[in-house]
């Protein structure tokens, strides 16, 4: 604050301060979130949020609390002229009881609820729910539907209404699977199964990705969640249990594409056979499934649009499309790329 020549105070400086502050603040206010936890759109989601809410408030009340007495001591007791200093005050019982019972009696708050959310969801019934195991990889996401035999990569596919039981583990280090707006967050590791419990309640797609870093590529693990009304959620069941197309259907193009899959290279584990499954060709399990992989939202664990550009850019280069990628890059030519771009897009 600045002062002239009568004394007098100049506000000016902490207004532009104030203000600039505010604008700073707001801008945390726009949007869109699309991951946000604020939006939940399941029972378990909306818990969440509501617990959250209450500590939030509770935090609320301790801060305004503290700093109304940490105002009040400063003004009462603030020096000035020809004023005494206060004198101490020692052993004051009902003060010292007060100040171990209010937090003590705030914690039982936070904890009766938060422990009525935890066993509501570890005694969540599961007798009709959908079963999905989720397998976190280096740097991609593997989802079986046990009861369709279906198994397909960094989309995965809800039913409104139907409870979900994800079964998740981990094929190397630990991840953290985390979809905010459905399910919050659960640790997956090698050797053992974690299991997250919700139904959802809203038709929509829904990004989530891994919450624990996992190595170089750990911000580019991510996956989309479709949920989809009963029918159709049918069809797309209907349309993942659909075999590839009979080789005699392809174009000349696709059929080039096919060869180039099945082709054995040196060495052989550059082969795409030897990493991805298609059924009735390929049976290898150490990449993404690639059955109907033609008709996925995203690329590359859920970094790219599935587009013919990107898959291109995919087969030709890996490493320079995702760093750390564990897709060898095998030396394809650009007749080979466009027919195995032609056949995997076929895949629908």
């Amino acid at each position: 604050m600045k002062f002239d020549r009568h004394g007098v105070g100049s506000t000016k400086p902490l207004g532009v301060v104030v203000l600039v502050t505010v604008l700073v603040a707001l801008t945390g206010c726009q949007g869109p979130f699309p991951q946000s936890t604020f939006s939940p759109t399941s029972e378990f989601a909306d818990d969440l949020n509501g617990l959250f809410m209450l500590i939030f408030w509770w935090g609320v009340v301790v801060f305004v609390g503290v700093e109304v007495v940490v105002l009040y001591v400063l003004y009462r007791f603030r020096a000035r002229p020809d004023v005494p200093d206060p004198t101490p005050v020692h052993g004051h019982t009902a003060l010292e009881i007060a100040w171990t019972l209010a937090p003590a009696m705030i914690i039982v708050f936070i904890a009766v609820p938060t422990i009525q959310v935890l066993w509501k969801d570890a005694g969540a019934d599961t007798s009709d729910a959908l079963q999905i195991q989720v397998v976190g990889h280096q740097w991609w996401w593997e989802f079986r539907y046990p009861e369709y035999g279906i198994t397909t990569a960094n989309d995965l596919h809800l039913l409104q209404g139907r409870p979900v039981e994800l079964q998740l583990t981990s094929a190397d280090v630990i991840h953290s699977f985390w979809l905010p707006r459905l399910g919050g967050k659960r640790d997956m590791m090698l050797g053992r199964t974690n299991r997250l419990v919700f139904t959802p309640d809203s038709v929509g797609e829904f990004l989530g990705q891994c919450a624990e870093f996992c190595g170089t590529s750990h911000a580019n693990m991510r996956f989309r969640a479709f949920v989809h009304a009963p029918a159709d959620f049918a069809s797309w069941v209907e349309g993942q249990a659909t075999p590839p197309a009979p080789e005699a259907t392809l174009s000349e193009l696709e059929q080039q594409g096919l060869e180039a899959f099945r082709a054995v290279r040196t060495p052989a584990s550059n082969s795409c056979i030897a990493c991805h499954a298609i059924r009735g060709i390929s049976f290898g399990v150490l990449g993404p499934d690639l059955n109907h992989v033609g008709s996925r939202s995203t690329l590359a664990g859920g970094i790219l649009d599935n587009t013919a550009e990107n898959l291109a850019g995919w087969l030709r280069d890996p490493a320079a499309m995702k760093p750390g990628s564990l897709m060898p890059a095998i030396g394809l030519s650009e007749e080979e790329i466009a027919a195995l771009v032609a056949y995997l897009r076929s895949l629908q």
